[in-house]
């Protein structure tokens, strides 16, 4: 069975257990600048910045999926090596049962607003 929801409050509400950790990465991200939009995309929480992509979220059971783009994976590599974040060339997977990297997450958005800024049309 597929779940539907129609904003992020609604998907956010299909993870009881993790909602508190959902709603801060949600913070999180918006903070990083009053341009940042809301929309669902590919099924979970997606964020765009001057109307490109800029991250995507999803709960999981374990984990919580970030999706910051090939780049921004690439650009934090050696960070998440060090602290043994699973990761693959689009995402990486934070446990739940572990604190949010509020600063690392942080950087990882900035660095994504700076490269949709910068790139050319």
């Amino acid at each position: 069975m597929k779940n539907t929801f129609e904003n992020i409050d609604e998907y956010i509400a299909l993870f009881p257990e993790i909602k508190d950790k959902l709603e801060n990465l949600r913070k999180l991200i918006l903070l990083q600048s009053s341009e940042i939009e809301e929309y669902i995309g590919y099924q979970m929480p997606a964020f765009r910045y001057k109307n490109k992509p800029l991250v995507y979220f999803a709960g999981y059971k374990k984990h919580i999926g970030f999706y910051p783009g090939a780049e921004g994976i690439k650009e934090f590599e050696a960070e998440f090596k060090k602290s043994n974040y699973k990761f693959s060339k689009g995402a990486v997977q934070f446990h739940v049962n572990e604190d949010l990297p509020e600063n690392l997450i942080k950087k990882i958005v900035q660095f994504r607003l700076e490269e949709i800024h910068h790139k050319k049309s």
